[in-house]
C-alpha cells in the first residue's frame, strides 16, 4: 500500500543535550528554553501546501539516548529526510552520530535517495568550540550529505536548515515561503514537481 504522499516526515537525531528539541521548537513555535529536558520522542507538525492541497511537514524529535533502538529504526523506516545534530562544543556528540548514520544507510539504502543534513548546533558558543566548521564539512562530504551550522538560541540558520532540507528533496519542490502567491517568472519551470509552501 503506498504511503500517504501529503505527509513529509523529517526525523531529527543526535546525542542528548545537543539542542535537537531547541532547534525544532525554535522552528515550529519560535521559542527557546534555556533548561534541558530530555526527550523520549515528540512529533511536531507544520501545515504546508502542495499544488493547493494541504500537506503536513511532520518533524519527529527523537531521544538523545540509544535506549530505544526499535523506536529509532521505526522512525528511520518512516522518515523521508533526516537531520543529524551535534554540538560544536562536543566532539563526542559528532562521533555519536556515526552509528545512527550507518543505521539510516542500512535501512534506507543509498543516501542519494533521501536528504540528510549534518548540523553543528550551538554556534553561538564559539568560545567553547571543539568541532571546527571544516571538520563538520569534511564529515558531511564523507557521508555525502549537506552541512550547516545553527544556533537555536540566536535563531541563526534555523529556518534556513529546514528550507535547505526541503530543497534537497528530489521528488517534490517544497518551500517554506509564507505567502502562497505564484511568481510569474517561476511559473511553469517545474510543472512536474509539487509546489509546497508553509502556511
Amino acid at each position: 500500500m503506498p504511503e500517504q504522499s501529503n505527509d513529509y516526515r523529517v526525523v531529527v537525531f543526535g546525542a542528548g543535550g545537543v539542542g535537537k528539541s531547541s532547534l525544532v521548537l525554535r522552528f515550529v513555535k519560535g521559542t527557546f528554553r534555556e533548561s534541558y529536558i530530555p526527550t523520549i520522542e515528540d512529533t511536531y507538525r507544520q501545515v504546508i501546501t502542495c499544488n493547493k492541497n494541504i500537506c503536513t511537514l511532520q518533524i519527529t524529535d527523537t531521544t538523545g539516548s540509544h535506549q530505544f533502538p526499535a523506536m529509532q529504526r521505526l522512525s528511520i523506516s518512516k522518515g523521508h529526510a533526516f537531520i543529524l545534530v551535534y554540538s560544536i562544543t562536543s566532539r563526542q556528540s559528532l562521533e555519536e552520530l556515526r552509528p545512527i548514520w550507518e543505521v539510516i544507510r542500512e535501512i534506507k539504502g543509498t543516501e542519494e535517495e533521501f536528504p540528510i543534513m549534518l548540523v553543528g548546533n550551538k554556534c553561538d558558543e564559539s568560545d567553547a568550540r571543539e568541532v571546527q566548521s571544516a571538520m563538520g564539512e569534511n564529515q558531511a562530504k564523507a557521508w555525502k550529505c549537506n552541512f550547516m551550522e545553527t544556533s537555536a538560541k540566536t535563531n541563526h540558520n534555523v529556518k534556513e536548515l529546514f528550507q535547505e532540507l526541503l530543497n534537497m528533496e528530489k521528488n517534490r519542490n517544497m518551500s517554506l515561503q509564507l505567502d502562497g502567491k505564484k511568481n510569474k517568472s517561476q511559473k511553469g519551470t517545474r510543472k512536474i514537481k509539487e509546489k509546497c509552501l508553509l502556511m
